[in-house]
Protein backbone atom coordinates (compact mmCIF):
# COMPACT_ATOMS: atom_id res chain seq x y z
CA UNK A 1 0.00 0.00 0.00
CA UNK A 2 1.14 3.47 -1.04
CA UNK A 3 2.18 5.81 2.30
CA UNK A 4 2.35 9.43 1.51
CA UNK A 5 5.34 11.20 2.62
CA UNK A 6 4.80 14.36 2.90
CA UNK A 7 2.04 16.20 3.58
CA UNK A 8 0.69 18.08 0.46
CA UNK A 9 1.04 14.69 -0.88
CA UNK A 10 -1.86 13.01 1.69
CA UNK A 11 -3.68 16.42 1.21
CA UNK A 12 -4.07 16.17 -2.16
CA UNK A 13 -5.18 12.78 -1.92
CA UNK A 14 -7.92 13.87 0.65
CA UNK A 15 -9.29 16.73 -0.69
CA UNK A 16 -7.58 19.11 0.48
CA UNK A 17 -7.62 21.95 3.33
CA UNK A 18 -10.03 24.86 3.14
CA UNK A 19 -8.47 27.86 1.56
CA UNK A 20 -8.91 30.44 4.41
CA UNK A 21 -10.79 31.00 7.52
CA UNK A 22 -11.63 34.65 7.79
CA UNK A 23 -13.28 35.95 11.11
CA UNK A 24 -16.11 36.98 9.09
CA UNK A 25 -17.26 33.44 9.26
CA UNK A 26 -17.03 32.65 12.69
CA UNK A 27 -19.75 31.52 15.03
CA UNK A 28 -21.75 34.16 16.88
CA UNK A 29 -20.60 34.18 20.66
CA UNK A 30 -23.80 31.93 22.13
CA UNK A 31 -25.39 30.44 19.30
CA UNK A 32 -24.31 26.76 18.52
CA UNK A 33 -22.62 25.98 15.73
CA UNK A 34 -24.01 23.90 12.80
CA UNK A 35 -22.54 20.31 12.27
CA UNK A 36 -21.80 19.02 8.90
CA UNK A 37 -20.28 15.38 8.70
CA UNK A 38 -18.58 15.76 5.70
CA UNK A 39 -17.06 18.98 5.79
CA UNK A 40 -16.14 18.25 9.43
CA UNK A 41 -14.59 14.30 9.34
CA UNK A 42 -10.98 13.96 9.57
CA UNK A 43 -10.25 11.15 8.00
CA UNK A 44 -7.51 8.59 9.71
CA UNK A 45 -7.88 6.13 7.14
CA UNK A 46 -6.35 5.94 3.26
CA UNK A 47 -3.96 8.86 2.73
CA UNK A 48 -4.25 9.37 6.13
CA UNK A 49 -3.67 6.18 7.67
CA UNK A 50 -1.57 6.57 11.09
CA UNK A 51 1.91 5.64 10.32
CA UNK A 52 4.16 5.00 13.07
CA UNK A 53 7.56 7.12 13.65
CA UNK A 54 10.84 5.84 12.78
CA UNK A 55 13.89 6.91 12.22
CA UNK A 56 14.93 10.69 12.64
CA UNK A 57 11.11 11.13 12.89
CA UNK A 58 10.27 13.91 15.46
CA UNK A 59 7.72 14.13 17.81
CA UNK A 60 7.20 16.06 20.77
CA UNK A 61 5.59 18.10 23.85
CA UNK A 62 2.22 18.54 21.95
CA UNK A 63 0.03 15.30 21.47
CA UNK A 64 -1.98 17.46 18.61
CA UNK A 65 1.18 18.12 16.49
CA UNK A 66 2.37 14.54 17.11
CA UNK A 67 -1.23 13.02 15.53
CA UNK A 68 -1.06 15.26 12.76
CA UNK A 69 1.69 13.89 11.70
CA UNK A 70 1.67 10.30 12.35
CA UNK A 71 -1.61 10.76 10.10
CA UNK A 72 0.09 12.95 7.24
CA UNK A 73 -1.60 16.57 8.28
CA UNK A 74 1.71 17.47 8.92
CA UNK A 75 4.86 15.79 7.22
CA UNK A 76 5.45 12.40 8.84
CA UNK A 77 9.06 13.30 9.41
CA UNK A 78 7.95 16.09 12.42
CA UNK A 79 9.83 19.28 10.50
CA UNK A 80 7.22 21.62 8.78
CA UNK A 81 6.84 24.90 6.87
CA UNK A 82 5.38 27.92 8.52
CA UNK A 83 2.35 27.04 5.36
CA UNK A 84 2.37 23.36 6.53
CA UNK A 85 1.29 24.44 9.85
CA UNK A 86 -0.99 26.85 9.19
CA UNK A 87 -3.07 24.83 6.40
CA UNK A 88 -2.36 21.51 9.00
CA UNK A 89 -4.31 22.96 11.89
CA UNK A 90 -6.81 24.46 9.80
CA UNK A 91 -7.54 21.18 7.74
CA UNK A 92 -6.74 18.23 11.23
CA UNK A 93 -8.27 20.71 14.13
CA UNK A 94 -10.53 23.12 13.22
CA UNK A 95 -8.29 26.40 13.72
CA UNK A 96 -8.54 29.36 12.82
CA UNK A 97 -5.84 30.89 10.04
CA UNK A 98 -5.65 33.63 12.36
CA UNK A 99 -3.80 31.70 15.21
CA UNK A 100 -2.47 28.95 13.11
CA UNK A 101 -0.28 31.58 11.76
CA UNK A 102 0.84 32.91 14.91
CA UNK A 103 1.86 29.84 16.21
CA UNK A 104 3.73 28.35 13.17
CA UNK A 105 5.77 31.60 13.28
CA UNK A 106 6.65 31.25 16.83
CA UNK A 107 7.75 28.23 16.00
CA UNK A 108 9.76 29.24 13.36
CA UNK A 109 11.06 31.99 15.18
CA UNK A 110 12.13 30.29 18.15
CA UNK A 111 12.52 27.20 17.67
CA UNK A 112 13.25 26.81 13.74
CA UNK A 113 15.29 28.73 11.07
CA UNK A 114 12.70 31.09 10.23
CA UNK A 115 10.98 28.76 8.07
CA UNK A 116 10.43 25.70 9.46
CA UNK A 117 10.93 24.04 12.28
CA UNK A 118 10.63 20.35 14.44
CA UNK A 119 7.46 19.13 16.73
CA UNK A 120 10.32 17.35 18.86
CA UNK A 121 13.91 17.87 18.96
CA UNK A 122 16.75 18.66 16.69
CA UNK A 123 16.73 17.27 13.17
CA UNK A 124 19.43 17.15 10.29
CA UNK A 125 17.46 18.97 7.61
CA UNK A 126 17.44 22.01 10.12
CA UNK A 127 20.74 22.09 10.79
CA UNK A 128 22.92 25.45 9.98
CA UNK A 129 19.83 27.15 8.20
CA UNK A 130 18.70 30.29 8.55
CA UNK A 131 21.32 32.00 10.37
CA UNK A 132 20.96 30.47 13.68
CA UNK A 133 23.86 30.23 15.90
CA UNK A 134 22.98 27.04 16.89
CA UNK A 135 21.11 23.92 15.45
CA UNK A 136 17.53 25.12 16.35
CA UNK A 137 16.52 22.92 19.19
CA UNK A 138 12.52 21.92 17.71
CA UNK A 139 9.86 22.13 20.66
CA UNK A 140 11.58 19.29 22.61
CA UNK A 141 14.51 21.65 23.19
CA UNK A 142 12.68 24.89 24.10
CA UNK A 143 9.92 23.98 26.30
CA UNK A 144 11.05 26.94 29.15
CA UNK A 145 9.72 29.80 25.77
CA UNK A 146 5.93 28.07 26.12
CA UNK A 147 6.06 26.67 29.60
CA UNK A 148 3.79 28.73 31.90
CA UNK A 149 6.77 28.77 34.63
CA UNK A 150 10.85 29.70 34.77
CA UNK A 151 13.09 26.92 36.58
CA UNK A 152 16.12 27.99 36.71
CA UNK A 153 18.77 25.73 36.03
CA UNK A 154 17.08 22.83 34.59
CA UNK A 155 14.31 22.12 32.37
CA UNK A 156 11.24 19.72 32.32
CA UNK A 157 9.93 17.61 29.90
CA UNK A 158 6.56 18.44 30.73
CA UNK A 159 5.08 16.43 27.99
CA UNK A 160 5.99 13.33 29.84
CA UNK A 161 2.63 11.54 31.14
CA UNK A 162 1.57 11.73 33.59
CA UNK A 163 2.00 15.65 33.42
CA UNK A 164 2.40 17.58 36.27
CA UNK A 165 -0.08 20.86 36.64
CA UNK A 166 0.83 24.00 38.68
CA UNK A 167 -2.05 25.71 40.33
CA UNK A 168 0.06 28.13 42.01
CA UNK A 169 2.58 30.75 41.15
CA UNK A 170 4.83 30.95 43.96
CA UNK A 171 6.95 27.79 42.56
CA UNK A 172 10.07 25.60 44.32
CA UNK A 173 12.14 27.90 41.96
CA UNK A 174 13.78 30.36 43.86
CA UNK A 175 14.30 32.71 40.74
CA UNK A 176 10.96 31.65 39.19
CA UNK A 177 10.18 34.60 37.02
CA UNK A 178 6.62 34.71 35.19
CA UNK A 179 5.90 37.40 32.05
CA UNK A 180 3.91 38.25 29.83
CA UNK A 181 1.95 36.48 26.69
CA UNK A 182 2.14 33.27 29.14
CA UNK A 183 -0.43 34.64 31.36
CA UNK A 184 -2.53 36.48 28.68
CA UNK A 185 -2.50 33.32 26.04
CA UNK A 186 -0.78 30.61 26.68
CA UNK A 187 -1.92 29.48 29.58
CA UNK A 188 -5.23 29.57 28.44
CA UNK A 189 -4.04 27.48 25.95
CA UNK A 190 -2.55 25.06 27.58
CA UNK A 191 -5.48 24.44 29.36
CA UNK A 192 -8.37 25.10 26.57
CA UNK A 193 -6.88 23.52 23.67
CA UNK A 194 -7.00 19.93 24.59
CA UNK A 195 -11.41 20.22 24.57
CA UNK A 196 -11.54 22.85 22.01
CA UNK A 197 -10.13 21.00 19.84
CA UNK A 198 -9.98 17.31 20.81
CA UNK A 199 -14.02 17.19 21.70
CA UNK A 200 -15.66 15.18 18.55
CA UNK A 201 -18.38 17.30 17.23
CA UNK A 202 -20.79 15.59 16.76
CA UNK A 203 -25.19 16.20 15.53
CA UNK A 204 -25.72 15.30 19.32
CA UNK A 205 -22.73 17.66 20.64
CA UNK A 206 -21.40 20.29 18.24
CA UNK A 207 -19.73 21.89 20.83
CA UNK A 208 -17.66 18.80 21.24
CA UNK A 209 -17.89 15.60 23.70
CA UNK A 210 -14.19 14.65 24.84
CA UNK A 211 -14.89 11.24 26.21
CA UNK A 212 -12.05 8.87 27.73
CA UNK A 213 -11.49 6.77 24.70
CA UNK A 214 -11.03 9.88 22.40
CA UNK A 215 -8.42 11.79 25.01
CA UNK A 216 -6.62 8.23 25.05
CA UNK A 217 -6.11 8.15 21.04
CA UNK A 218 -4.86 11.84 21.27
CA UNK A 219 -2.27 10.87 23.84
CA UNK A 220 -1.50 7.97 23.30
CA UNK A 221 -2.46 6.07 26.04
CA UNK A 222 -3.61 2.34 25.62
CA UNK A 223 -5.41 -0.10 28.36
CA UNK A 224 -7.88 0.24 30.82
CA UNK A 225 -7.48 1.68 34.63
CA UNK A 226 -5.85 1.04 36.45
CA UNK A 227 -3.08 -0.20 33.96
CA UNK A 228 -3.04 2.45 31.43
CA UNK A 229 0.12 2.51 29.53
CA UNK A 230 1.45 5.57 27.33
CA UNK A 231 3.45 4.98 24.16
CA UNK A 232 5.47 8.09 23.29
CA UNK A 233 4.69 9.30 19.75
CA UNK A 234 2.12 7.44 18.91
CA UNK A 235 -1.19 9.49 19.37
CA UNK A 236 -3.45 9.30 17.02
CA UNK A 237 -7.06 10.48 15.58
CA UNK A 238 -9.56 8.42 16.64
CA UNK A 239 -12.21 6.96 14.60
CA UNK A 240 -15.43 8.69 13.61
CA UNK A 241 -13.77 11.72 14.67
CA UNK A 242 -14.86 15.29 13.56
CA UNK A 243 -13.37 18.41 13.50
CA UNK A 244 -15.05 22.26 14.58
CA UNK A 245 -17.14 23.94 11.85
CA UNK A 246 -15.67 25.83 9.29
CA UNK A 247 -17.71 28.80 10.72
CA UNK A 248 -17.14 27.85 14.30
CA UNK A 249 -13.43 27.71 13.72
CA UNK A 250 -10.99 28.35 16.95
CA UNK A 251 -9.76 31.55 16.53
CA UNK A 252 -7.80 34.42 18.38
CA UNK A 253 -11.42 35.78 19.49
CA UNK A 254 -12.29 32.55 20.83
CA UNK A 255 -8.78 32.24 23.04
CA UNK A 256 -9.72 35.69 24.16
CA UNK A 257 -12.71 34.81 25.51
CA UNK A 258 -11.28 31.72 26.75
CA UNK A 259 -8.41 33.63 29.01
CA UNK A 260 -11.24 36.15 30.06
CA UNK A 261 -13.06 33.10 31.90
CA UNK A 262 -9.88 31.72 33.27
CA UNK A 263 -8.57 34.83 34.31
CA UNK A 264 -11.70 35.07 36.38
CA UNK A 265 -11.17 31.64 37.84
CA UNK A 266 -7.68 31.51 38.60
CA UNK A 267 -6.16 35.11 38.03
CA UNK A 268 -2.74 33.47 39.28
CA UNK A 269 -2.17 32.66 35.73
CA UNK A 270 -2.11 36.05 35.14
CA UNK A 271 0.40 37.46 36.98
CA UNK A 272 3.46 39.30 36.30
CA UNK A 273 6.55 39.23 38.63
CA UNK A 274 8.62 36.94 40.36
CA UNK A 275 10.46 35.50 43.30
CA UNK A 276 13.52 37.30 44.78
CA UNK A 277 15.75 34.27 45.96
CA UNK A 278 14.14 32.10 48.24
CA UNK A 279 10.95 30.53 47.40
CA UNK A 280 7.24 31.58 48.10
CA UNK A 281 8.67 35.54 47.65
CA UNK A 282 6.50 36.59 44.70
CA UNK A 283 6.53 40.22 43.97
CA UNK A 284 4.25 41.37 41.26
CA UNK A 285 4.95 44.12 38.69
CA UNK A 286 3.04 47.20 38.42
CA UNK A 287 1.61 46.51 34.75
CA UNK A 288 1.80 50.12 34.88
CA UNK A 289 5.39 50.55 35.36
CA UNK A 290 6.20 47.65 32.98
CA UNK A 291 4.62 49.67 30.11
CA UNK A 292 4.93 52.95 30.68
CA UNK A 293 1.22 53.87 31.29
CA UNK A 294 0.00 52.24 28.09
CA UNK A 295 -1.83 49.30 30.44
CA UNK A 296 -2.63 49.08 33.66
CA UNK A 297 -4.51 47.49 36.31
CA UNK A 298 -8.01 47.96 35.79
CA UNK A 299 -7.32 48.85 32.21
CA UNK A 300 -6.22 44.99 31.45
CA UNK A 301 -9.41 43.68 32.62
CA UNK A 302 -11.50 45.89 30.03
CA UNK A 303 -12.01 44.50 26.56
CA UNK A 304 -9.38 42.44 24.61
CA UNK A 305 -6.42 44.45 26.73
CA UNK A 306 -5.12 41.10 28.56
CA UNK A 307 -4.00 39.60 25.66
CA UNK A 308 -2.94 42.75 23.52
CA UNK A 309 -0.37 43.12 26.66
CA UNK A 310 0.88 40.15 26.16
CA UNK A 311 0.59 39.79 22.63
CA UNK A 312 2.57 42.81 22.41
CA UNK A 313 5.30 42.83 24.97
CA UNK A 314 6.31 39.20 23.54
CA UNK A 315 7.20 41.37 20.58
CA UNK A 316 9.31 43.00 23.13
CA UNK A 317 10.91 40.85 24.66
CA UNK A 318 12.08 38.79 21.73
CA UNK A 319 15.39 40.56 20.65
CA UNK A 320 16.96 39.69 24.39
CA UNK A 321 15.93 36.07 23.24
CA UNK A 322 16.87 36.04 19.74
CA UNK A 323 20.23 37.40 20.08
CA UNK A 324 21.33 33.67 21.67
CA UNK A 325 19.36 31.81 18.87
CA UNK A 326 20.63 34.06 15.67
CA UNK A 327 23.43 36.07 14.15
CA UNK A 328 21.66 38.69 12.98
CA UNK A 329 18.04 38.89 14.82
CA UNK A 330 16.66 41.31 12.49
CA UNK A 331 15.06 39.06 10.28
CA UNK A 332 13.44 36.98 13.15
CA UNK A 333 12.53 40.06 14.56
CA UNK A 334 10.54 41.18 11.53
CA UNK A 335 8.97 37.81 10.80
CA UNK A 336 7.99 37.51 14.58
CA UNK A 337 6.16 41.39 14.26
CA UNK A 338 4.64 40.96 11.08
CA UNK A 339 2.24 38.10 12.12
CA UNK A 340 1.72 40.03 15.33
CA UNK A 341 1.12 43.51 14.15
CA UNK A 342 -2.11 42.34 12.29
CA UNK A 343 -3.61 40.37 15.11
CA UNK A 344 -3.48 43.32 17.57
CA UNK A 345 -4.43 46.01 14.42
CA UNK A 346 -7.42 43.50 14.46
CA UNK A 347 -8.24 43.55 18.01
CA UNK A 348 -7.86 47.18 18.66
CA UNK A 349 -5.13 46.99 20.87
CA UNK A 350 -3.40 49.93 22.78
CA UNK A 351 0.13 50.23 20.94
CA UNK A 352 2.88 49.25 23.19
CA UNK A 353 6.10 50.15 22.03
CA UNK A 354 8.31 49.18 24.54
CA UNK A 355 8.61 47.88 28.56
CA UNK A 356 10.72 48.43 31.06
CA UNK A 357 12.81 45.25 31.98
CA UNK A 358 14.05 46.62 34.73
CA UNK A 359 11.02 45.86 36.52
CA UNK A 360 11.42 42.11 36.40
CA UNK A 361 15.16 42.34 38.61
CA UNK A 362 13.40 41.30 41.54
CA UNK A 363 16.55 41.33 43.63
CA UNK A 364 19.59 43.92 43.57
CA UNK A 365 22.12 41.22 42.29
CA UNK A 366 19.63 39.74 39.49
CA UNK A 367 20.29 41.15 36.06
CA UNK A 368 17.42 40.70 33.65
CA UNK A 369 19.11 39.73 30.86
CA UNK A 370 21.81 37.48 32.14
CA UNK A 371 18.81 35.60 33.88
CA UNK A 372 16.99 35.28 30.41
CA UNK A 373 19.98 34.03 28.67
CA UNK A 374 21.13 31.09 31.27
CA UNK A 375 17.72 30.33 31.55
CA UNK A 376 17.71 29.22 27.68
CA UNK A 377 14.50 30.24 26.74
CA UNK A 378 11.61 32.87 27.25
CA UNK A 379 7.58 32.69 28.54
CA UNK A 380 5.77 33.80 26.18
Amino acid sequence: MTQYRSANEARSKAGGAPENCPLAKRQLNGVTPPFDAKQQYVSNQGAHKFVAPSGNDQRGPCPGLNAMANHGYLPYNGVGTITDFINGCQEALGMGADIATVLAVYGAVFDGDLTSYSIGGPHPSLLNLGGPLNTPQGLSGSNNKYEGEWEFGGSRRAYKIPRPTFPRINSKQPLLLQRTLRRSYSSTSGVGFTYRFMGNKSAEHPTGLLDGETLKAFYSVTGDYPNFKYTPGYEKFPDNWYKRNLVDYYTIPYVVEDSVIMEAQYPEFFSVGGNTGKTNSFVGVNPSDLTGGVFNADSLLEGNNMFCYGLQASVQEAPDILSGLFTDVSAALNKLTSAVNPVASSLGCPKLDSINKAQFNMRNDMDYTRVVKEMGGVVL
